[in-house]
């Protein structure tokens, strides 16, 4: 099991591109360095989700790897997203509480996201999938992606009042 250090704000490495996993038609089990980053996003995603009690994504940026890869991991459902782009976004906006593993988790920040995104992308074997995700979904891999360009939930912040730590956070929600 490898554990990455997830890079944290301030870094400038978060805000670089990512670039595209390319030659994706030959990439194979066999294919060493694309197959380590599957495993570090997985195991470090898995850590993180046990020690902060929170989360359901990384991108490989996150955790030194400037490709354009995200895994995600819920009870319901694992995903590695290769390559995602967002082709649609509905107009519909809606305010969320975001944080991120590179905030450490310490604080959440109120941003708009789009309610509906579309994203194309490749899986894990290579396979082209399009998917339509709605609400928290929406605003994970809108988040994710982000992080592929370069941007942080921070970049959004309208109002400095909209930022709050998450011992408060979690009162809120109780």
């Amino acid at each position: 099991m490898t554990i990455k250090h997830v890079l944290m704000i301030g870094n400038p490495q978060l805000r670089e591109t990512s670039i595209q996993v390319t030659n994706f038609d030959n990439v194979t089990k066999f294919d060493k360095q694309f197959q380590t980053i599957l495993v570090d996003l997985k195991d470090t995603l898995t850590h993180l989700q046990k020690t902060k009690k929170i989360g359901r994504a990384l991108a490989a940026p996150q955790i030194g790897y400037l490709k354009r890869i995200i895994f995600m991991q819920t009870s319901k459902r694992t995903v590695y997203m290769i390559n995602p782009v967002i082709t649609w976004k509905s107009n519909e906006l809606f305010e969320v509480w975001d944080s991120c593993f590179s905030f450490g988790v310490y604080f959440f920040v109120k941003i708009k996201r789009h309610k509906k995104i579309i994203v194309e992308y490749k899986d894990e074997n290579g396979i082209f999938k399009k998917e339509e995700f709605e609400g928290d979904l929406s605003e994970l891999f809108q988040h994710e992606i982000d992080h592929l360009d370069g941007i942080l939930a921070t970049d959004y912040l309208k109002n400095n009042k909209d930022i709050i730590l998450r011992e408060e956070w979690e009162k809120l929600r109780n």
